[in-house]
């Protein structure tokens, strides 16, 4: 019974996250810059609507970014941001949190750890460096809807050993 109620939520979580996922107000300037030789997955939508059947997002809502004015300045971590680093501000998770996030309307993946406290202004789930909105091709955009799923530690660490 726990089963069918949980993938029943699941399958109504997946058509309201993906249904509900509105395009960001675009200011209608154009992403010129050239593809980054970094490049992020593509999610299909059954890839999209598979990985949700089982674990429901953390969170969807508005992300935004912040950069050049905020560099060098201390982190809620105490650590200098950096704003090519792949990190985020994000009000409640743990400090050090790593967290994937999807954009919603390309499909293109970051991973983000969280090391500062945001965002500020009231209805935007995460504040992501200029590094992470520039992997997720939003950067030109300001905001943009994102899906949040939290790492668990064993993904972290597959990670970890794969960059050294």
């Amino acid at each position: 019974m726990r089963d069918r109620i949980a993938r029943g939520l699941a399958s109504v979580l997946v058509v309201v996250s993906l249904g509900a996922a509105q395009g960001p107000t675009s200011s209608g300037s154009k992403d010129t810059q050239k593809t980054s030789p970094l490049q992020y997955p593509r999610l299909q939508p059954r890839l999209l609507a598979h990985s949700t059947k089982h674990h429901p997002p953390y969170q969807v809502g508005t992300a935004s970014w912040y950069g050049e004015q905020f560099d060098g300045k201390q982190t809620a971590s105490g650590e200098p941001y950096d704003m090519y680093d792949l990190t985020a501000a994000h009000p409640s998770l743990p400090l050090g949190s790593w967290v994937r996030v999807t954009n919603l309307r390309n499909g293109r993946i970051v991973r983000v750890r969280i090391n500062d406290r945001g965002p500020i202004i009231p209805g935007r789930i995460i504040d992501l460096s200029y590094g992470a909105a520039q992997a997720l091709n939003f950067r030109n955009r300001g905001l943009q809807q994102v899906r949040l799923d939290l790492m668990e530690p064993e993904q972290i660490a597959m990670l970890e050993t794969v960059a050294n």
